[in-house]
């Protein structure tokens, strides 16, 4: 898997030849949970206790690659072995020793090959499952063996990225893919998925680049220009759980940004013949700086309702070597044409910036996109 500029390219092509499962040692499994482990040993416990309550019928196994902990998290998990067979539910642990991790993408990927479900359920470490998760998603991935399945959560400490949790939840089926442009990431989000191992193999491998790359978001980009779908299941069927040494906060904002631009251009603006920018202030002026000088040539206008932005009536781009610099046009949201691409932040208006859209009629995924 690649992004659509050639970087983020995996270390070794060839294990995606691994991805089917080659041990014929016990019965291919119906679902397999994935779980790369790393340091997480304050949670594995409750983690582990609501895998094995899962009221799914079928069969489950569980798949853990330790990613080098340097706590006791592997000794940890050896000692749910017994407690897994007496459910009937198989396990593999394995692992590495070496001085560093080698990554999120990496320890998933090892936990996929060595699994041998038709199903997989990926669960991090931190989270817990509700009884209900695989039963749930199980049925809907069957129905949608093309899609990535998402499903509810619930977040923990309550409260914590509050807006970002409402918009998780509160996404419609058309927005899980008309708002895979934001700076939220995947409208499913990566604890939550559930997919068939014919899709994996398809889209993947994860990337493996390690710390600072977002490997569930590059996965989910390939997916979408693979033609697979995305469907949440709507109920709360994980706690998702927030702290400061989640994973996520490594990737830096600059390279998803990158990533975010490069699809949206790959996506839709490639294929407009001109469009207006929603926000003239500051994300709005960096989106027409980051496009294409063959997309920044399409943007006919900037729209806003800031007043003192539309007195100002064009906006020059200074650093631009052409001359004479590109002046465009900035004026009221009520003079502007579309289609949009809207680069005002979602939830952060009170509710004027969606009654400004349904006032001029317009419908998501056609007259106009979200980027922030």
């Amino acid at each position: 898997m690649s992004s659509s500029s050639g970087e983020f390219e995996p270390e070794s092509k060839r294990l995606c030849t691994r991805i089917c499962p080659q041990n014929s040692s016990h019965e291919r499994a119906e679902v397999s949970v994935i779980m790369p482990v790393y340091n997480a040993c304050d949670w594995l416990n409750e983690c582990l206790g609501s895998i094995l309550q899962q009221d799914f019928q079928g069969s489950l196994e569980l798949s853990v690659y330790d990613d080098a902990s340097t706590d006791n998290s592997r000794e940890l998990i050896e000692s749910w072995r017994e407690r897994f067979k007496e459910r009937g539910v198989s396990m593999m642990i394995s692992g590495h020793n070496s001085t560093s991790p080698r990554g999120v993408g990496f320890a998933k990927n090892q936990a996929v090959f060595q699994s041998s479900g038709r199903y997989l359920c990926f669960q991090d470490a931190d989270d817990v499952m509700m009884p209900q998760r695989v039963r749930l998603q199980h049925e809907a991935a069957t129905l949608n063996t093309t899609a990535i399945v998402g499903c509810k959560v619930c977040r923990i400490p309550e409260g914590s990225t509050e807006r970002y949790t409402r918009w998780i939840n509160s996404l419609t089926p058309e927005q899980l893919l008309t708002q895979v442009y934001t700076s939220h990431g995947p409208t499913v989000v990566m604890p939550t998925w559930f997919c068939s191992r014919d899709l994996f193999q398809k889209v993947g491998p994860f990337n493996e680049g390690g710390k600072g790359i977002p490997e569930d978001l590059l996965f989910f980009y390939e997916s979408l220009r693979h033609g697979g779908g995305v469907v949440r299941v709507d109920e709360y069927l994980l706690v998702y759980r927030y702290h400061e040494n989640a994973a996520t906060h490594s990737v830096l904002e600059d390279t998803i940004w990158s990533l975010r631009v490069n699809f949206l251009q790959e996506r839709v603006l490639n294929q407009w013949e001109s469009f207006t920018i929603w926000n003239a202030g500051k994300q709005g002026r960096k989106l027409y700086r980051s496009l294409s000088p063959a997309n920044q040539k399409k943007v006919k206008a900037f729209c806003d309702v800031d007043e003192n932005k539309i007195k100002k009536v064009f906006y020059t781009y200074e650093e631009s070597k052409e001359r004479p610099k590109p002046k465009i046009s900035v004026l009221h949201f009520k003079n502007a044409s579309p289609p949009f691409i809207v680069c005002v932040k979602l939830d952060m208006t009170h509710g004027v910036l969606e009654e400004n859209l349904m006032s001029l009629q317009l419908k998501e995924g056609i007259h106009y996109y979200h980027f922030n």
